[in-house]
């Protein structure tokens, strides 16, 4: 069986529960894409409730696409008891290096809560190193550096894996590198591909505990479904598009993945 699949026949297997604390654009496409692919989500985000559900949960995904102080409190309210029962956590640094308050957040989580992926595009992962970047809202522009060095050294620097995403997605412990050539331009035609990552990577996150290898499988299934759906014969532009690539994360097989996979451990 191939790696890849072998952990995404675990979620189907085990249908994991994962948590969210996320963006309020794309929380509904979150869902879907985490039941399409074989897990459960659940998004609780009340600080009265978002540590209890942790404890029942398999991984924790936090997303400041939509950050409120209120949520950041929640988050890490929820995050420091993931890390009492030792749930993975994701967190997407969707804007960080837009704005202070994102920034400042970012780092803020980071420094309370321990941590296990750091996910964002090259100029957000940047900020967070605090290297020179350019974000222009959710966008990255730029960073100056080596995208693959700078993942290594955040990794290093956070003792955690981090995922850069573009149009080819970086995955670094700081040991362990994986480079990941799946995907398709379609992707970033609709809102939310970034913040469906981040869920996915969380599905995965749940059942290995191999944090550099389970987000580099994520993203592998992710691309495969992505080309597969702008190959479909029923995708006409974004919206017919968007349909057919949860299609192709439900139908995700082993033929499909092994076929598709491009990825190298570097």
């Amino acid at each position: 069986m191939s790696e890849v699949y072998e952990l995404l026949s675990r979620i189907k297997a085990r249908k994991p529960l994962v948590h969210h604390i996320t963006n309020w654009v794309t929380i509904y496409d979150c869902a879907n894409i985490t039941r399409a692919i074989g897990a459960l989500p659940v998004m609780a985000h009340a600080i009265e409730e978002s540590a209890d559900m942790v404890s029942i949960a398999s991984a924790l995904v936090l997303n400041i696409g939509t950050l409120t102080p209120q949520l950041i409190e929640s988050m890490i309210h929820a995050g420091k008891a993931a890390n009492r029962q030792d749930i993975p956590i994701v967190l997407d640094a969707v804007g960080a290096g837009a704005t202070k308050l994102r920034t400042d957040s970012a780092h803020r989580i980071m420094e309370e809560v321990k941590i296990d992926i750091i996910k964002g595009n090259s100029g957000e992962i940047g900020t967070l190193l605090g290297v020179e970047a350019e974000v222009r809202g959710v966008e990255s522009m730029g960073v100056k550096g080596d995208p693959i060095e700078i993942a290594k050294t955040l990794a290093r620097e956070k003792e955690a894996t981090v995922v850069t995403t573009g149009k080819q997605d970086i995955v670094s412990n700081g040991t362990d590198t994986y480079l990941i050539d799946n995907g398709h331009e379609m992707m970033g035609s609709i809102v939310g591909t970034g913040c469906m990552a981040a869920s996915i990577i969380g599905c995965f996150a749940a059942v290995e505990s191999d944090h550099a290898f389970a987000s580099a499988a994520a993203l592998v299934c992710f691309g495969v479904a992505g080309e597969l759906a702008a190959k479909s014969d029923k995708s006409k532009g974004p919206g017919t598009y968007k349909e057919q690539f949860y299609d192709e994360i439900y139908h995700l097989d082993e033929e499909k993945v092994k076929k598709l996979e491009k990825f190298e451990k570097v």
